[in-house]
């Protein structure tokens, strides 16, 4: 017998939609098979929700599955947040990991993403920081929750391949001790990102500070760090969208330490 939207396991997993309920259970969902792969490669799967269609489909993500579940087309509609869901949900205990335990492992490539409010902005980032082969990402301040539904989707599953890590703001002095240089972008940097390129200054330990689309950085951040940094802009833009900017920063980082 396939579960409704009033079955209460299904009522329970459709709070998770909501920041407030995921902060007080640990727990989110993640939406779609590659996700659902991704989820239960890193062994975060508590439970599998599918349509019979679905579930059928993929058998293989079934029998990886602690607890696999189905429910009627209605159901699964109700738990995904997406227009054309893709019939399958689970819910899954979040990753974050303390601020020590990952500088702990002295990554080479950290992207902090301070106070930023827009969920596809920072799945987009982090999976960029994960393309580019970043050991971390850091969630600072006022940012928007990394499990947020929206956020989880433009991770496209590399929220389960890097250490993300919530925190207050003033992380730079932790970063610092690690061995890690500070970067914070802005459009009015005193450095251009091509000339620290050229010099070698990329090919050292580098967290880069990424700020709101809105607001930028925070000036405590802007004054804390080792360098402002911008990207060139060459033609007539006014400026490079907040993911754009993050892409072209890390991979600078990624070719320079390689």
């Amino acid at each position: 017998m396939a579960f409704t939207p009033r079955t209460p396991r299904v009522v329970a997993a459709r709070r998770l939609q909501r920041r407030r309920d995921r902060d007080q259970s640990g727990r989110f969902l993640v939406e779609g098979p590659q996700a659902v792969r991704e989820a239960l490669a890193g062994g975060v799967v508590l439970e599998l929700f599918g349509t019979a269609t679905a579930l059928a489909h993929h058998p293989e993500l079934v029998a990886q599955a602690p607890r696999a579940s189905a429910v009627t087309d209605e159901a699964l509609a109700a738990l995904a947040e997406t227009v054309h869901p893709q019939g399958l949900v689970a819910v899954c205990e979040r990753v974050d990991v303390p601020l020590a335990e990952a500088l702990a492992k002295r990554p080479r490539l950290v992207a902090v993403v301070a106070e930023i409010r827009d969920p596809g902005n920072a799945g987009t980032v982090l999976r960029t920081a994960d393309a580019a082969g970043a050991g971390t990402v850091i969630f600072a301040g006022e940012a928007v929750d990394p499990y947020n539904g929206k956020c989880v989707r433009a991770s496209a599953g590399s929220l389960f391949h890097v250490d993300v890590v919530r925190t207050p703001l003033d992380v730079i002095d932790d970063l610092r001790r690690s061995g890690l240089q500070v970067l914070a972008t802005t459009g009015y940097g005193s450095d251009d990102l091509d000339s620290l390129l050229d010099d070698g200054v990329l090919a050292a330990p580098t967290a880069w500070l990424f700020g709101s689309e809105a607001h930028g950085l925070p000036e405590s951040l802007l004054g804390a760090a080792d360098r402002r940094v911008r990207v060139p802009i060459y033609g007539g833009a006014e400026s490079l969208n907040l993911a754009a900017a993050a892409a072209v920063c890390l991979y600078a980082s990624a070719r320079a330490q390689r």
